[in-house]
């Protein structure tokens, strides 16, 4: 026998008017995950950028400049269009999120503390990205790769805290990072070895 929908909602109501609090955290959520993600696809594509400009060095002048022009307009799209924004909007949601912890547990205290991490190597992106703008290249692309890599190191540092949470041995997650960094560095290593061969 179908059930009257007046009947449902109305037995429903108390039940449906709890859960609404509960979905918009969710889509906060949501948002927030949305703007990670943009934001370390941001943070890993603009050192790219730096790396590929700073490798125009060796070229002829010709075509040193046409490339470094160009690579100057991405990075400006990139970083202004992209990066900033979803920095801030993460930031916004990101606080709007803890807003809503009535006491902060201690795994998102650590995650925090990544977060502010995070936010100086944006800083630090921000300043190459300036100097690079004005076409001076203060690192080499060896030390650019290197560079790019801690935004992994954060990434995977910040995704297992979340996850994890509570369960999460700090033991076993600074091993993990430490064995996580010493694989990106010995890859990095293979990869100079390869391209100079």
């Amino acid at each position: 026998m179908p059930l009257n929908r007046k009947v449902f909602l109305k037995q429903n109501s108390l039940f449906l008017h709890h859960q609404k609090p509960f979905v918009a955290l969710l889509y906060l959520k949501s948002f927030h995950i949305i703007f990670v993600v943009t934001w370390f696809a941001g943070l890993f594509y603009i050192v790219r950028l730096f790396v590929y400009f700073s490798e125009t060095l060796s070229l002829p002048d010709v075509e040193k400049h046409i490339l470094q022009k160009q690579y100057q307009l991405m990075q400006r799209r990139l970083w202004y269009g992209i990066a900033w924004p979803s920095a801030v909007i993460t930031l916004l949601l990101g606080i709007s999120l803890v807003l809503q912890y009535g006491i902060v547990p201690s795994w998102l205290w650590v995650k925090l503390g990544f977060v502010v991490f995070l936010y100086a190597y944006h800083i630090v992106c921000h300043l190459l990205f300036l100097q690079q703008q004005k076409g001076i290249i203060s690192l080499n692309s060896n030390q650019l790769r290197l560079f790019n890599e801690v935004a992994t190191i954060f990434l995977f540092a910040i995704v297992f805290l979340v996850v994890l949470k509570e369960t999460y041995s700090w033991l076993y997650g600074l091993l993990s990072i430490a064995i996580l960094t010493a694989v990106l560095l010995l890859a990095i290593y293979t990869y100079k070895k390869i391209r100079t061969q």
